[in-house]
């Protein structure tokens, strides 16, 4: 069954809105995927924090005009996949990336983070990123280590004074 033009210029016009909230992107092929393998492609997409959707080169082409990801769709061929995400782009690039490991009739063609096309290589970089909590957790560290070692070294004084003066009192030299 064909599909008319107005629906498919209400596709293209929803699948805009969405990808003017998406930051990132990454961009595959799904040919010889069975429906079970698309459906747990789909399920690690959603627990990532993403979504994912099977397009129409043209259309994504169209919608992708004037959003930040237009870039990683202008020069798609064959059969294409988009997995994007206002999130965190880590979690989305690790869960792809898995999913490709597992199942090699899914592989990647461009990919788009922050306004920024990045290549096949630049995405397995990004999964092997440690996630956002655990960069936040070392920046917070090394913020937080000058005053820690400002502090112990200000009761390491206090403590020396302490352990003499107690030294002192066993050994009754304050005795008058």
């Amino acid at each position: 069954m064909a599909v008319t033009k107005a629906k498919k210029a209400e596709d293209v016009k929803e699948l805009k809105a969405e990808l003017e909230k998406a930051t990132s992107m990454i961009v595959g092929t799904f040919s010889k995927l069975t429906v079970a393998k698309d459906y747990e492609l789909r399920k690690t997409v959603r627990t990532a924090g993403g979504r994912y959707q099977v397009v129409k080169n043209t259309l994504a082409k169209r919608a992708s005009e004037g959003t930040a990801v237009a870039e990683a769709l202008k020069n798609l061929e064959g059969v294409s996949s988009i997995a994007y995400t206002s999130g965190d782009p880590v979690a989305l690039a690790k869960a792809l990336t898995a999913y490709a490991k597992t199942n090699p009739a899914f592989t990647f063609k461009a990919g788009m983070v922050e306004g920024r096309a990045i290549d096949i290589k630049a995405i397995n970089e990004l999964a092997a990123m440690p996630p956002k909590e655990v960069i936040f957790s070392k920046l917070l560290y090394l913020i937080n280590a000058p005053a820690q070692r400002l502090v112990t070294a200000l009761g390491a004084v206090g403590r020396s004074l302490a352990v003499v003066i107690d030294q002192g009192v066993k050994e009754e030299k304050f005795r008058a």
